[in-house]
């Protein structure tokens, strides 16, 4: 199913092509197949985890040192927005209180003042928690999109074979 859905968006080659040219941008960082879709899947999603501003500029920093679909990507930054961001970041917190075998902060405030006041407090277990869903969520992630991936590519031919054992009969 998967690859089902990204062989009809790769069925438009001529306008991506132009686009590739138009801007002189390197095919390989658009190209659509299990790998580079599964390393994008990761890419984005560890930069979504770390609250940090501009995370689109991070995919594009680790570019050059991996291959990986680029558009992808920066569609999986994008999970962390201005509406999820306030929520994965408390759970981030919340986690590395637990990893750090700590209470937490009881009286959160959403306001700039109570942030700078108590940033030395939540500083470290944020991060604690950041760096868990940064490297151990995105990569469980990545692992489960890979098999999903795998699994379809499977069926799809189990199908074909069965359809094959139908007409030859």
């Amino acid at each position: 199913m998967i690859r089902k859905y990204f062989r009809k968006k790769a069925s438009n080659k001529g306008k991506l092509d132009t686009f590739l040219e138009k801007y002189n941008l390197p095919r390989a960082y658009f190209n659509i197949n299990r790998r580079m879709i599964t390393k994008g899947v990761w890419v984005g999603l560890f930069w979504a985890f770390i609250p940090m501003p501009m995370q689109m500029l991070g995919v594009i920093i680790m570019t050059p040192f991996f291959r990986f679909n680029v558009p992808i990507a920066i569609v999986m930054v994008w999970l962390s927005n201005p509406f999820t961001m306030p929520i994965m970041y408390y759970v981030e917190y919340l986690t590395g209180n637990f990893i750090l075998g700590r209470e937490g902060i009881a009286d959160l405030e959403l306001t700039i003042e109570w942030f700078s006041n108590h940033m030395g407090d939540i500083f470290l277990p944020l991060y604690v928690g950041t760096a868990f869903y940064s490297i151990v969520v995105s990569t469980l992630i990545y692992i489960a999109i890979n098999w999903l991936w795998i699994r379809s590519v499977k069926e799809e031919k189990f199908e074909k074979e069965k359809k094959s054992d139908k007409k030859s009969k």
